[in-house]
Order: C-alpha cells, then sequence, then structure tokens
C-alpha cells in the first residue's frame, strides 16, 4: 500500500520494490499477491525480484510468466546502501 501511495500522492519520485528469499515463492503461490504487485507496476512502481532467489527455489519461469524483471540484486542492493539511500524493508 505505501509504494502505491508514495507515487499517487507524490511523497517520493521514483519507488522500487525488491523481491526475494521466501517472498519469492509467496508471489509465486498467491494470486492476491501477484495482482497486488502488478497493479503497483502498472501504477509506475518498478518491481524486481532476485535471480539467485528465484533460481535457488526454481521459480524463475514463474517469475518471467508473470512478467516480472530478474536480476542479481545484490550489487543494486549494495549500491543504495553504499549511498545512503532510503531503504525500507519488511
Amino acid at each position: 500500500m505505501y509504494a502505491g501511495n508514495c507515487l499517487r500522492r507524490q511523497w517520493w519520485q521514483e519507488v522500487e520494490i525488491i523481491v526475494w528469499g521466501a517472498s519469492t515463492k509467496l508471489v509465486v503461490e498467491d494470486k492476491s499477491v501477484q495482482e497486488k504487485l502488478l497493479d503497483l507496476k502498472a501504477q509506475g512502481v518498478k518491481v524486481r525480484f532476485c535471480i539467485a532467489c528465484a533460481s535457488n527455489l526454481n521459480l524463475i519461469e514463474e517469475i518471467e510468466s508473470l512478467g516480472f524483471e530478474l536480476e542479481s540484486m545484490g550489487p543494486p542492493l549494495t549500491e543504495i546502501l553504499k549511498n545512503n539511500g532510503k531503504l525500507l524493508t519488511i
């Protein structure tokens, strides 16, 4: 909910959700979560999945079939942290 409100209410110009670990499996198994993430993506929120996590869980094809980006998230997350970027984790 926060991610969508950030863009609609212009609290932030850019919002990104990074999905990794067991959350990847949740997205694949829960249609409600899929729909919410796809809706956020349609609103302009960037939604990316960690390819290493998806690979470890054998879920790459499922994530790709939903239309989400898969990439190595270690380097981008490290850059966010090194640059004192704003980061909210759940």
